[in-house]
């Protein structure tokens, strides 16, 4: 990737701080951009080399703060009009979903809107990307965040096109906007913000040196159906209720149209409407969840696990898993068998 920075010296990046930030992604953001250029070396060469990233830590008042999970950060500088880093990287926010951001970041909104107007390049992970929705400036764009809130984010933020399956998203004028998914996603951000402004050849070096592997799946094998989210269509919440004990059995739609006492037309309606899914997609979703733990927790085959979750084609089976998860059943139970283990 060719190098953005027009400044001499290091690249600036800040790192935004909020009260409603954790502090695991900001320090390990910080750690990760401040190893370009200068951890390789020593490891190698016995001598730490020039770094070529300096990341700070900035917020609005540039005061020490309290984080949400209880740390305690130090920003170095505050955001006012002078300050025009080469990016800023928002990362993960907590709020509750049910209420939404509403009042919660105002400053830090109107400080990213002026520096998105000055040509600043405006990178997030996770749940961050709720901060350029509510600047306005995802209408008409791709986007991606944690897979568990692509749903607020489309419904909250008209004219987005949010991509739950994608680990990293670049979108917006000259590609200024930059989002990655949930969790550990915060160091495919920086690798990739290292290749932007240094070279691809130094984000393979940082990747080495901290261990870290590329989410080239995406987020769609982390993507798991929240199982308690029942519509408020009472006689739709009753067949998905009825479907969680029964999606193994043979034709499991035509199980939920007659305990519904709907005809099939409208029992379809108002399923799509219920759920944002037709029938035999949520039945789909529901079975490769129930594939998805049984192959992190057992050995059975392939074959029974697909027998297990309601199809006789283990062949058909391996295809929708792979079609839907991004991942083929073995090479997914080798993703997550192993998680815990030694």
């Amino acid at each position: 990737m060719a190098n953005d920075n027009k400044t001499a010296g290091p690249v600036q990046i800040g790192i935004l701080a909020m009260p409603q930030a954790t502090a695991s992604p900001i320090y390990g953001m910080q750690e990760v951009l401040g190893s370009a250029g200068r951890d390789w070396s020593l490891l190698v060469e016995g001598e730490a080399g020039t770094p070529l990233i300096r990341a700070e830590i900035v917020s609005v008042e540039g005061e020490p703060m309290e984080l949400a999970n209880g740390a305690l950060v130090r920003p170095t500088r505050r955001l006012d009009r002078d300050y025009c880093p080469d990016a800023l990287c928002i990362l993960e926010v907590t709020f509750d979903p049910a209420e939404g951001p509403d009042g919660l970041f105002e400053r830090e909104v109107a400080w990213i809107r002026d520096y998105w107007d000055r040509g600043g390049l405006l990178a997030t992970a996770c749940t961050g990307a709720v901060l350029l929705g509510e600047a306005g400036l995802l209408a008409g764009q791709d986007a991606t965040t944690h897979w568990g809130f692509c749903e607020f984010m489309a419904s909250r933020y008209p004219g987005v096109r949010m991509h739950p399956e994608r680990a990293m998203v670049a979108s917006g004028t000259g590609q200024r906007l930059i989002m990655s998914g949930g969790g550990t996603s915060w160091m495919d951000l920086g690798l990739y913000l290292i290749a932007r402004f240094c070279s691809q050849a130094e984000a393979i070096r940082v990747a080495k040196v901290h261990l870290i592997e590329w989410h080239e799946d995406g987020q769609q094998p982390f993507v798991a159906i929240n199982h308690q989210r029942q519509s408020s269509d009472a006689v739709i919440a009753e067949c998905q209720r009825w479907l969680a004990h029964h999606y193994d059995q043979h034709s499991p739609v035509a199980g939920m149209i007659s305990l519904s006492g709907l005809s099939e037309r409208s029992f379809h309606r108002r399923f799509r409407q219920a759920t944002g899914m037709t029938p035999i997609e949520y039945v789909l979703t529901l079975r490769l969840e129930e594939a998805k733990q049984i192959l992190e927790t057992s050995h059975v085959s392939v074959e029974a696990v697909a027998e297990m979750v309601g199809y006789q084609d283990a062949a058909f089976f391996s295809r929708k898993f792979q079609q839907r998860v991004g991942l083929t059943p073995a090479q997914y139970r080798r993703k997550f068998a192993g998680v815990g283990r030694v």
